[in-house]
């Protein structure tokens, strides 16, 4: 991993990559362009060159994102920058939590002797992030004091606010948080062969208070993990 690659950078929702767009156009500009109903920006984010889009909510978009930022432009690697719901009572509202790998807790064909969270078919359960990109992160979040915690990140089509639910990924994954599209991103890069990271902002404690905290604390946290990305590109070499 060096600044000559290009970056593809996908966030879930506008308020995601809002201040990623915003310093591509300060620092050089942008050119956009469309394609599968999204708009991709390109330009230059710290040391990097980068490719920016908002995949929009859920498996089926990011997972088609993914595959249009490898084809058509050819990126080296993928982060996924957004927001989260923490699994870990010591992982708090504003936290970072950096994925080690991901895994999709609504894939269950368990009475088919598959373990839970496996796709038929695939030689692994969890998608495995790269240890380049990780490392990058959390570097980054240590010089600016972000509290930072690393683990497996739970994906599906579902945002989880019950305890039951909660319990449910915990038990099963041992996840420290829970989202709606890094293991589909994870899980492309992983049959393309290109690294992946996967870095969330915990916007809410997924247990029923969601209703309370996610409304305050969605844009707090998505502008925080963008500006977390922008510092660890800009460190990059």
């Amino acid at each position: 991993m060096n600044s000559a690659t290009t970056i593809g950078i996908i966030g879930a929702m506008d308020v995601e990559v809002a201040l990623l767009k915003q310093h591509m156009e300060e620092h050089g500009g942008m050119r956009a362009s469309t394609s599968a109903g999204m708009e991709f920006f390109e330009g230059r984010i710290g040391d990097a060159n980068a490719v920016v889009v908002q995949c929009g909510v859920g498996m089926v978009n990011a997972a088609t994102c993914t595959q249009v930022l490898i084809d058509r432009y050819g990126v080296g690697c993928v982060l996924n920058t957004g927001i989260a719901g923490s699994l870990d009572a010591s992982i708090n509202i504003g936290d970072i939590v950096v994925a080690t790998d991901a895994v999709n807790h609504i894939m269950d064909v368990r009475n088919l002797g598959y373990a839970a969270g496996q796709t038929p078919g695939c030689d692994t359960l969890a998608f495995p992030t790269s240890p380049a990109l990780r490392k990058v992160v959390v570097a980054a979040a240590a010089k600016v004091g972000v509290t930072t915690h690393e683990g497996r990140v739970a994906s599906g089509d579902c945002f989880v606010c019950t305890d039951m639910e909660k319990q449910r990924i915990v038990e099963m994954f041992d996840a420290k948080c829970c989202e709606m599209e890094g293991a589909a991103i994870a899980n492309v890069c992983y049959l393309s062969g290109v690294p992946c990271g996967i870095v969330r902002a915990i916007s809410d404690k997924a247990d029923g208070s969601s209703q309370m905290d996610y409304p305050t604390f969605e844009a707090q946290a998505a502008r925080q993990c963008a500006a977390l990305v922008i510092r660890a590109l800009s460190g990059m070499k």
